[in-house]
């Protein structure tokens, strides 16, 4: 008989307790755990690449980006897009870009891999930054966010923050169901087969180029469509959120939370971004505040020594079963 095991359920408990955040709580608080969420999508996007394929890419933030310009170029300046056809848009536009880059950089391996994605996602920067096309460095604003209308019935008003909190979170939702579905079928288990020993499951006849690429390429759609939310919530882009350095935070918050457990992420997400508020705020810890990124880097290299397994090894200590139970199952 199946034993009750609270790391099983806690993604579900944790999303009934945050719908009802924005109830309870102020704009500021509700702003900041819309963030944190729209980049736990970003991260279990990353996850799926680095936790269970085995592909360290340092240019995801690449995707990212891509869907936030697409929103922000696709329509009108001063006429809100419908978000029944911007997304997936912005979504397809994000899965053709790694598609087509993947063929390319899935021919490397190791520490060529690492350098090429991240060649690629520097090429896109530059694009939007040194062109009329994304507005330069000063980026583009965005002046009506789209509309999620039913007929002439406005289902989810985006302006209300509220409203856009809980859409946020019931996609992370759909995303982390949908991830964890795929993982569960023969594609993830051939995926975790390839990174645990290419060369076998190349003899045993899987195609693994073709599973590499389309983790690649569902990796980068579901980072454009966290790209797209954050440029919803904040209404401008701008070439930084294409950068190396929001690729390697992305990264942080998976090492933080934990490789190839899925909630992993969601927690290294809310651990970094949280961490971050409180280290870089003048209140909290005076003339520190400004070297916030070196008490960052300390936290991050002690989680790395003592928990290699990430923030989500101290859950799957209390998830694991009894030595009796496993095998009376």
């Amino acid at each position: 008989m199946r034993s009750f095991r609270f790391v099983d359920y806690l993604p579900f408990l944790l999303f009934a307790a945050l719908a009802l955040f924005p109830l309870v709580e102020s704009t500021f608080y509700t702003q900041l755990l819309t963030k944190i969420l729209i980049m736990a999508i970003f991260a279990m996007s990353l996850d799926l690449l680095i936790g269970y394929t085995g592909l360290v890419s340092f240019g995801h933030a690449a995707y990212f980006g891509l869907a936030g310009y697409a929103l922000a170029l696709m329509g009108p300046k001063y006429e809100a897009v419908s978000l029944w056809w911007s997304l997936p848009a912005a979504m397809g536009i994000c899965a053709a870009f790694a598609l087509v880059t993947g063929i390319l950089i899935l021919r490397t391996r190791g520490i060529y891999f690492i350098m090429v994605t991240l060649a690629f996602a520097q090429m896109l920067y530059f694009v939007f930054h040194d062109t009329k096309l994304g507005g330069g460095s000063d980026g583009i604003y965005i002046y009506e966010k789209p509309l999620m209308k039913l007929g002439d019935a406005v289902l989810i008003d985006l302006e209300n923050l509220n409203h856009f909190f809980w859409l946020v979170l019931v996609l992370i939702l759909l995303v982390y169901l949908f991830l964890r579905r795929i993982l569960q079928s023969p594609f993830g288990k051939a995926l975790v087969g390839i990174k645990v020993n290419e060369h076998r499951m190349r003899a045993l006849g899987f195609p693994v180029f073709r599973y590499q690429l389309a983790s690649f390429t569902l990796s980068g759609a579901l980072a454009g469509m966290a790209g797209y939310l954050a440029a919803v919530q904040y209404g401008f882009v701008n070439p930084e959120i294409l950068s190396w350095h929001q690729s390697g935070a992305v990264m942080m918050m998976v090492i933080l939370g934990g490789m190839g457990t899925l909630y992993g992420p969601v927690i290294g997400a809310f651990a970094f971004v949280l961490l971050r508020e409180f280290l870089s705020n003048d209140a909290w810890t005076g003339i520190f505040a400004k070297h916030w990124q070196l008490a960052m880097g300390v936290f991050i290299v002690l989680v790395a020594l003592y928990l290699p397994r990430g923030l989500a090894g101290v859950l799957q200590r209390f998830g694991k079963k009894p030595l009796e139970e496993a095998d009376d199952e």
